[in-house]
């Protein structure tokens, strides 16, 4: 099959250009039927954006058909971050998994993993590529990757997500291409793969000065011998529902957009600011679509993902240009990005997460980041994956790559959840993702703690006053001036007795207000 040939009735044939690999063209359960139990498979996908659509499904159901046999069947899951239920959830569903990284986000993975029943490794997501290199999660058996088009040379277009493909298609044995002619032609050129990564003792620097930067090329390389399946799709990415702009998050925006005037104002940061890194949700969107009014400008952003408030900056020229891993759009967000697609592909960059996290390159462009929480505690540590202390909620992503090594770190919340029965403001986290060395700024809808230069007691009291809840504050209040009577030692004082008293009083009660 190639570019021309006559695809299923109403669909576009997918481009497959390459003769040798249109040869390979297979239904999904037939490639499917190439993965046998035990592999350790390398999927596309980051955000519901550019996963492959058909073959998980297909897996899933041989998966069910051998445990109805009495056959053992599982399979390690890799990808770049979360995919879409069609895939994670479909696995997860059949007891298929036996081992999720780096980063999930759907509910039967999440249960399965919370249960005890599927081993789960959470990592920085710049840590991915180099940490499979180096061969601590044994060999990729399989790389099982959509794109949007093979060219006649064999090269590899990408699709609506890059995340870790470029490693999964250089490691594995056996490569599946899911090529889906859903995924728009116009999207050749938005991509910066960049094939010059090492391990030591033989890195180089990495040369982006820029968040616009390209160091890399616009395609993957994959030998056409490694490809054993191919087959055609049409079918679209999941798109994300975020919720509408409230009292809460417009109050944070404030808060955060006051700090960065006030930044400006005192010369720390320039009218452009520095390059903008927002995690994905509700919040962070919101932030965002706050700033087009804010005077800033002309903006970059250094990212890991596209959301609908990012794309309505780049639409009014608040942001330049914008460099990401993948995209994470509404239904109303991708139907302007399809639109504008010829706009859009002159001003964002597509890279693998790898680059697009990549610490060096975070610390020398000085990114501001903005990131979710859990929960913080008074001295400054984020919670940013358990709730409870023991249950998983999605993973670290990519917030530590961005809250070391950023010019500002700064994490956002409301400051209470469950209608008010949990303050997201602790005595002590129930988990640590991000210590207090690496949170410079702590936003909820109450205000704003700048925790930059103060000693511990000090941030603790800029938490309290600024942060808290009304409803938890003079706990806090009463917790620090025990603990600073009772306890030890005075620098950092805790009653460890206490400390976790709160989460405790929840497990038991519902409420964490005594």
């Amino acid at each position: 099959m190639t570019a021309t040939a006559a695809g299923a009735a109403g669909v576009p044939a997918p481009r497959i250009d390459h003769p040798g690999l249109a040869a390979k063209l297979m239904s999904a359960d037939d490639a499917a039927r190439l993965i046998p139990h035990g592999a350790h498979i390398g999927m596309s996908g980051f955000t519901g954006a550019g996963h492959p659509k058909e073959v998980p499904a297909a897996l899933a159901r041989r998966i069910a058909v051998a445990r109805e046999a009495g056959d053992p069947f599982t399979v390690g899951l890799w990808t770049g971050a979360s995919t879409a239920p069609e895939l994670d959830g479909a696995l997860a569903a059949v007891d298929g998994v036996d081992l999720r990284m780096p980063y999930q986000s759907d509910p039967i993975t999440r249960a399965k993993i919370n249960a005890g029943q599927m081993d789960y490794v959470d990592l920085h997501l710049s840590h991915v590529a180099q940490a499979v290199w180096e061969g601590f999660f044994g060999p990729v058996d399989v790389a099982l990757v959509e794109v949007a088009g093979i060219t006649a040379d064999g090269d590899l277009i990408p699709s609506s997500s890059v995340g870790n493909n470029k490693t999964w298609l250089d490691l594995a044995d056996r490569v599946i291409l899911e090529v889906n002619s859903w995924q728009p032609p116009e999207l050749d050129g938005m991509h910066d793969i960049y094939y010059g990564t090492a391990l030591p003792p033989n890195r180089r620097p990495v040369q982006i000065l820029q968040a616009g930067d390209r160091i890399g090329v616009p395609h993957y390389h994959c030998p056409p011998e490694k490809v054993v399946a191919v087959v055609a799709t049409h079918e679209p990415d999941r798109t994300t529902t975020f919720a509408p702009v409230d009292e809460t998050s417009t109050r944070i925006a404030e808060h955060l957009i006051d700090f960065l005037t006030h930044e400006v104002e005192r010369g720390r940061l320039p009218r452009t600011l520095l390059p903008i890194q927002s995690g994905v949700g509700n919040v962070a969107n919101a932030v965002l679509a706050n700033l087009d009014a804010a005077g800033f400008g002309p903006l970059t952003a250094y990212t890991e993902v596209i959301q609908d408030s990012m794309l309505a900056l780049l639409r009014s020229g608040t942001i330049s240009t914008a460099s990401a891993t993948a995209l994470s759009l509404s239904d109303a967000g991708l139907a302007d990005f399809l639109d504008n697609l010829g706009e859009y592909r002159r001003r964002i960059v597509l890279r693998s997460q790898e680059i697009s996290n990549h610490p060096e390159v975070i610390r020398r462009l000085g990114c501001l980041a903005m990131n979710g929480m859990i929960e913080a505690d008074i001295y400054g540590n984020v919670n940013s994956t358990h709730v409870m202390g023991s249950a998983i909620q999605n993973g670290i992503g990519g917030s530590g790559d961005f809250a070391r090594n950023s010019y500002l770190s700064m994490f956002l919340s409301p400051s209470t959840a469950k209608r008010g029965a949990i303050s997201t403001i602790v005595p002590m986290v129930s988990h640590v993702d991000h210590t207090e060395h690496d949170v410079h700024v702590i936003v909820t809808e109450q205000g704003l703690a700048d925790l930059r230069g103060l000693a511990p007691r000090r941030r603790a009291a800029r938490v309290i006053e600024r942060c808290a809840h009304p409803d938890y504050r003079d706990a806090l209040q009463d917790y620090v001036d025990r603990a600073a009577r009772h306890a030890p030692a005075r620098h950092t004082p805790h009653l460890l007795d206490e400390a976790l008293g709160w989460h405790g009083r929840y497990l038991r009660t519902s409420d964490m207000r005594a």
